[in-house]
């Protein structure tokens, strides 16, 4: 598969169309809820085409997170429209930031496509700040927000001001860090509360707090009908009700620096032994970041590359130690790691919420549940005489 690039003759681009309408269509089948899909802000080359392929899809919601997502309410607004685009890209060594255009109608190839309808935005902030700067101008404001703490999984905020540690090597959040609910209410968008928001005490408390609901992960991740490869989603549970599983926030795993939890599993890359024998390879290159080279070509680097290739594209292998090839490892996680030489197969990263409290709950003795029990139970939580939720659809949204 081609990386993508800055050029605008990238193959990687009607790929990545087409990928994401592929996944968006096959989430909508059979159904007439809403779908969202999520995206990493930092990922700027794959955010006009991925944008692009789930509108054509039909999708309801996105939910873009790890970075400032200005431009994205723009973006969703002429995508729609089947208008040309700009995305301002960071490259590491330029004072000012590169444009690549990216036009809709040039990659439907003169096919005619009518009545398209932009998706509702909605910006993953850890605080009222953040939320608050994109509110204060209609180019930038989102329809709603997604208001997400440390412990949810994946990718995180890091905490503000001096990078501490605890014993672990996690960084330490302190009050500082706790988002206040009511400074999101008076914005008067509607937000969703994640991060250990997983249960009806949960639901209540988030609607209470002036929370449309909650969003939650870890439950959809365990669940039967989760992507996730079914050997290291029995392994999460079963560690998790014996104790005996570890969700670290680690601030190195990631190539983009933000906090990444990673899940404690044998086999996995969270083995230091198991990471340590892995070859360092770049081949999906999902990550990469663009970066100025000194004869003035654009390049594209990452620290989880190998290291004579990062050091002689001008990385600092500082930058390198614990770094992990997030694009292979996550791959691995639902089952589709690389065959390699010799046998070898990419071993996976698994990443999930540090807060597991739901499973004693839904799961007590380990047992398999389905997504549509978790919404049953989260359900419970409702107060159906508190009146619809700020959005379409408000019955299921409020979750």
């Amino acid at each position: 598969t081609p990386p993508l690039t800055a050029d605008p003759g990238c193959p990687a681009r009607a790929l990545t169309v087409l990928a994401n309408f592929c996944e968006v269509w096959l989430a909508k089948e059979s159904h007439r809820g809403p779908v969202g899909v999520n995206y990493l802000e930092k990922v700027q080359l794959a955010t006009a085409p991925a944008l692009f392929g789930a509108i054509l899809a039909g999708v309801d919601y996105v939910l873009v997170g790890a970075g400032i997502p200005a431009h994205i309410p723009g973006l969703a607004t002429r995508l729609s429209r089947l208008e040309p685009v700009t995305t301002d890209v960071t490259v590491e060594g330029d004072t000012e930031l590169l444009p690549v255009p990216f036009d809709p109608a040039a990659e439907l190839g003169g096919a005619a496509v009518g009545g398209l309808r932009r998706p509702d935005v909605l910006a993953i902030v850890s605080l009222p700040a953040l939320a608050a700067y994109l509110h204060r101008s209609e180019r930038t404001r989102p329809d709603g927000f997604v208001v997400e703490g440390h412990t949810a999984g994946g990718h995180s905020a890091p905490p503000r001001g001096p990078l501490r540690l605890d014993e672990d090597g996690d960084p330490v959040y302190g009050p500082r860090d706790t988002p206040d609910f009511a400074r999101m209410a008076a914005l008067g968008l509607p937000f969703w509360i994640a991060g250990g928001a997983c249960g009806p005490e949960q639901v209540a408390r988030a609607r209470a707090a002036g929370a449309a609901g909650v969003q939650v992960g870890s439950v959809f991740a365990l669940c039967e009908e989760s992507g996730l490869e079914p050997g290291l989603r029995r392994q999460l549970v079963e560690r998790r009700l014996g104790t005996r599983l570890t969700v670290r926030n680690d601030p190195a795993a990631s190539p983009t620096s933000f906090p990444f939890k990673v899940a404690g599993l044998p086999g996995t890359l969270a083995d230091p032994a198991v990471a340590a024998a892995r070859p360092r390879v770049c081949d999906l290159g999902y990550l990469r970041t663009p970066y100025r080279a000194a004869d003035g070509a654009l390049g594209y680097r990452c620290p989880a590359e190998p290291l004579v290739a990062y050091e002689r594209k001008g990385g600092d292998r500082v930058g390198t130690e614990g770094r992990q090839c997030l694009c292979n490892g996550l791959t691995a996680a639902i089952g589709l790691g690389q065959r390699r030489p010799k046998g070898r197969v990419e071993p996976p990263v698994v990443t999930i919420g540090q807060d597991l409290d739901f499973l004693p709950r839904i799961a007590p003795g380990g047992e398999p549940y389905s997504a549509e029990s978790v919404v049953r139970w989260l359900s419970e939580g409702l107060d159906e005489a508190a009146g619809a939720a700020p959005a379409r659809t408000a019955g299921t949204k409020a979750l």
